[in-house]
């Protein structure tokens, strides 16, 4: 046995676990959630940014507001606008000098200065909210009052000043001072429908804006911050402080001298009358319309800027309102009404069909409704010369004689119908020439028998009556409705040597960038041998001279024919002369009857006469 003592080994040390180092999966899951929430984040400022509805504004060129379409008169002079919002975008070249530093001075005299937010305005609007309790004041800069009107609504909340903010600096960025100023003087609303200072200069002053007065100038200035409480038109007082409050800020800002400021608001201003030449021109503005969108879309006719040169002349327009107003008021007081009637006019160029004046009621500003163009009437006798006209082409003689004595006609119901000339008496054996120059009844209605419906309609549809006429037999009265409008350039056939040309309202387009539109140009018909037409005319001169249209006398060289519907209802003269061609329709919307004795000459031809007198008067 060993001596040597037995060595116990000691028991072995339990290392305690080592940390684990920060591994590259955790590192690797911290980082996923911080960039997903990062790109939550930024989707959601994204989604609210797109939410926005922003225009995509990197220039001026790319400013693509709603602008009125503007309406020429044949002479070139602008007689009324088309539009949703009243707009004429202008160039800063097309403005006056003074006109920019107006606006500046009285709404943002540090603009030039700030990148788009004026700190110190914002402050001092908080302050004064603060201590009125109310979000009255905004300090928005001009920038700011871009971005508002482009990109924004209305509501007055930190959250929209807050987006409005970040916008205005993000526009400030993009765009040059001149660029965002030109945007905002065409932007901006400045009370009674106006959009812009070009539309305001003519709305306020009937004039464009490079025209503009430094008083105007001023006034126009001071509409921004409230355009109905400074409107000079409603608040004449309250318009004239602020002008002098705009011209001390621009002495201030030593855009112009003390001397000057006092003159302009001493100078005397002229306020256009609102909505006179509405009044006058609106009817005709509204076909104008109507024949655009159909052709271009409504997106050109409200975005493109489009000059629209017509064949309207101004004078004519005004005369034949006038003239139709005068004659209403006459029926009116003749039968000592409640009720004035309503009416309307159209006159064309005999040798073109081109529209030289169109109303379509009593006053625009009351009723809108287009009574040349869309009220289908009964024309009553007016229709006869193209029953007539029909059978002369047939070879049937002016001289040829019919019997017009009592008739009794079968209907296919059994019923009968036995039609009377309008004063209830018969004549016997009647001329054709005579029987139109009278306007017996009994006589037309036998010519459509022997002539026939087809033919007839036929030369209506060439003569450009569109309207769908009844192949009955009270086709010869009138009885099936047609519009005023085409019916007065059915007549140009017999004025002018038996050619048709569709009544024409436009001449000529041209968009915001000086482009040509193209614009078709109606065709020229011969509906009419020559040699027939002449007889038409020679027999509807006698109308005047001798028969029914006597009330129309005293116009050279004039023939036409008078047309009276069931009861007095419609009351219609149409006639022309080598230059004008001109159509009058009254009566009531309601259908109602005119009054006893009201007929096609006794209200209608005095109209007529009274238009073509003064239409002659150069």
């Amino acid at each position: 046995m060993s001596t040597k003592a037995t060595r116990k080994k000691k028991p072995a040390r339990k290392r305690a676990p080592r940390k684990k180092p920060l591994g590259h999966t955790s590192i690797n899951l911290f980082f996923i959630c911080i960039s997903g929430l990062a790109t939550l984040c930024i989707g959601i400022a994204l989604a609210w940014f797109l939410a926005l509805d922003i225009p995509d504004i990197r220039s001026a060129d790319d400013y693509r507001p709603l602008v009125a379409t503007a309406v020429l008169d044949r002479n070139g002079t602008v007689i009324d606008a088309i539009y949703k919002q009243y707009r004429i975008v202008i160039s800063k070249r097309q403005m006056p000098p003074l006109l920019s530093g107006a606006f500046v001075a009285a709404e943002d005299s540090r603009y030039f200065e700030h990148g788009g937010l004026d700190i110190w305005s914002i402050l001092r609007a908080a302050v004064n909210n603060l201590r009125s309790g109310k979000r009255s004041q905004g300090g928005s800069t001009i920038t700011q009052q871009v971005t508002r009107a482009l990109m924004l609504s209305r509501e007055k909340t930190y959250c929209r000043k807050l987006t409005e903010a970040i916008l205005a600096y993000r526009l400030d960025r993009l765009l040059s001072k001149d660029e965002i100023l030109t945007i905002y003087l065409n932007e901006i609303y400045l009370g009674e429908g106006a959009y812009g200072v070009e539309a305001a200069a003519r709305t306020y002053f009937s004039k464009k804006a490079k025209d503009l007065t430094l008083a105007e100038i001023a006034i126009l200035a001071g509409l921004p911050q409230s355009p109905s409480r400074y409107s000079p038109v409603q608040h004449w007082e309250a318009a004239k402080a602020r002008q002098r409050y705009v011209l001390n800020r621009m002495a201030e800002e030593k855009m112009i001298s003390t001397a000057s400021a006092r003159k302009a608001y001493a100078r005397k201003l002229h306020l256009n009358s609102s909505g006179k030449q509405k009044a006058i021109s609106g009817y005709f503005t509204d076909y104008v319309r109507v024949q655009l969108a159909k052709h271009y879309g409504e997106q050109a006719l409200y975005r493109e800027g489009l000059t629209v040169w017509t064949t309207l002349d101004s004078r004519l327009q005004k005369t034949a309102t006038n003239a139709l107003r005068q004659g209403l008021h006459n029926v009116q007081k003749r039968e000592n009404s409640k009720y004035l009637p309503q009416g309307a006019l159209v006159a064309l160029d005999t040798a073109t069909g081109n529209i030289r004046a169109l109303v379509g009621g009593a006053d625009y500003r009351k009723s809108s409704y287009n009574r040349a163009v869309v009220a289908k009437r009964q024309p009553g006798s007016v229709f006869k010369p193209l029953i007539y006209a029909a059978a002369f082409e047939q070879g049937l003689s002016p001289g040829l004689q019919l019997v017009d004595a009592p008739l009794v006609i079968k209907n296919h119901n059994g019923t009968s119908w036995q039609p009377q000339n309008y004063n209830h008496k018969f004549y016997g054996p009647t001329s054709l020439r005579e029987a139109l120059i009278q306007s017996r009844n009994i006589i037309t209605i036998k010519l459509l028998k022997k002539t026939g419906l087809r033919p007839v309609i036929k030369l209506a549809r060439k003569a450009g009556i569109s309207t769908e006429l009844k192949p009955e037999l009270p086709l010869a009265l009138g009885a099936s409705p047609v519009t005023l409008l085409e019916m007065t350039g059915a007549y140009t056939v017999f004025a002018n040597q038996g050619l048709y040309h569709q009544p024409r309202a436009i001449t000529r387009v041209r968009d915001r960038q000086g482009r040509v539109r193209p614009w078709p140009n109606p065709q020229t018909k011969q509906v009419l041998p020559p040699k027939i037409a002449k007889t038409m005319t020679t027999i509807l001169t006698e109308v005047i001279r001798q028969g029914t249209g006597k009330q129309a006398r005293g116009i050279p060289g004039a023939a036409g024919k008078t047309g009276t519907s069931d009861d007095n209802r419609d009351a219609w003269f149409i006639g022309y002369t080598k230059e004008l061609t001109a159509g009058v329709w009254l009566g009531h919307d309601r259908n109602r009857s005119l009054g006893r004795g009201e007929t096609g000459g006794r209200a209608a031809a005095p109209v007529w006469k009274l238009f073509m007198q003064q239409a002659e008067i150069k």
